[in-house]
């Protein structure tokens, strides 16, 4: 049976809408919202009716009825940390992520999916939700007492990526060990062992290979000194490390394509430094497939800057040996989201029901420090 699945993203700005039959895809919008309009709510989660309309809106120009939809499925923020897989997106879902202290539109996703699928009688999913959680225990350890690692990547993109490489392999997600670095403004990279994220960098707290627009791991001294010497204030350093590091602090750019031009043009700077990011991605990937103990199935390369074939060839030929790269460019949610919401229908996946049970909240063992972000 072909199913149609709704599926939907709320952005800061935007809310990504598609709609799927099967792998076709009979719409893929991007609505924008005005910025004058988003700027009358308090919070994000006021902005729930609003969103919800301009879905409907999109639904209807499409000429795509509610009631044609079998299933809906997206990104669904503000969970907490789970396990990974499929949520029923339920009352206890909504009330929750709208009460978790949140104010990122990312947490209007499951109230949407659930009022559009309440509205017809359909289920709604919650597929690979970004706070997904599935760390080894060995991997959450750092040097600095109550401070854990913990798990925030692309998540639903990783997931999606890495069960393509396993059916590519003829196996399943759960069958094969894969390392998948999604490159995008963020740059994620996580060990994927038989179906689990056992280690990942942080995406958000700013740690692994330095990202398109994010500085990634450095010396914590200077750092500490820059943020205690009265010349920069919270909010600048939190910057760097979250929006206008990496590429775009280096080089003034984050844009791949600009960086290329400027390579070719002879600048030296922009060679050294777009070869680090790929350098530092590769050896992201090497500390994983030790985390593997060895046994990698596949290395993935996805996200937008896996549209450089510069930055694909400087990191395959710095992991080629380890396994084979696949390489997926570009954004796979929407489809991650559809194709999770057809295994909940057709059975092939557990749905599981959601508790509000973080999948982590800090070690309980005699001795272990306090998380201090408890």
């Amino acid at each position: 049976m072909t199913y149609r699945i709704l599926t939907l993203s709320p952005g800061s700005t935007s809310t990504k809408v598609a709609v799927f039959e099967g792998e076709k895809a009979l719409m893929r919008e991007n609505v924008r919202h005005d910025p004058a309009v988003l700027a009358g709510f308090d919070r994000a989660a006021d902005q729930l009716e609003f969103r919800t309309a301009t879905v409907l809106d999109a639904l209807a120009a499409a000429g795509i009825a509610l009631e044609s939809i079998d299933a809906f499925s997206g990104y669904c923020g503000g969970m907490g940390p789970t396990k990974g897989g499929i949520f029923r997106i339920d009352e206890k879902v909504c009330e929750h992520v709208l009460n978790c202290g949140m104010n990122h539109p990312a947490i209007l996703g499951a109230p949407i999916l659930f009022d559009l699928a309440s509205h017809c009688g359909k289920p709604a999913f919650a597929v690979n939700q970004p706070d997904t959680d599935e760390l080894a225990d060995v991997a959450r350890i750092t040097g600095y007492p109550g401070v854990y690692r913990k798990s925030h990547v692309h998540c639903l993109n990783q997931k999606e990526c890495a069960i393509r490489c396993a059916a590519s392999l003829g196996k399943r997600y759960d069958e094969v060990n894969v390392i998948v670095a999604h490159v995008g403004g963020g740059l994620s990279v996580a060990a994927h062992r038989q179906g689990r994220m056992v280690d990942t960098n942080d995406v958000l707290e700013g740690s692994g290979p330095f990202a398109p627009n994010r500085s990634g791991d450095v010396p914590a001294k200077p750092i500490a000194a820059l943020a205690f010497s009265g010349a920069h204030d919270k909010k600048e350093v939190m910057g760097v490390i979250g929006k206008t590091g990496g590429l775009k602090g280096l080089l003034g750019t984050d844009d791949a394509q600009e960086i290329d031009a400027r390579i070719d043009a002879g600048d030296e700077w922009a060679r050294i430094v777009f070869e680090a990011m790929a350098y530092q991605t590769a050896k992201q990937i090497g500390a994983f497939a030790a985390a593997l103990e060895g046994k990698v199935d596949g290395i993935v390369l996805t996200g937008g800057v896996s549209h450089d074939q510069r930055f694909v060839d400087y990191v395959t030929s710095h992991v080629g040996w380890i396994a084979p790269v696949f390489v997926y460019a570009g954004d796979f949610e929407m489809e991650g989201a559809a194709a999770g919401a057809v295994r909940a229908l057709e059975g092939t996946e557990e749905v599981m029901a959601y508790t509000g049970v973080p999948s982590w909240d800090g070690f309980k063992l005699a001795g272990a420090p306090a998380d201090v972000e408890a």
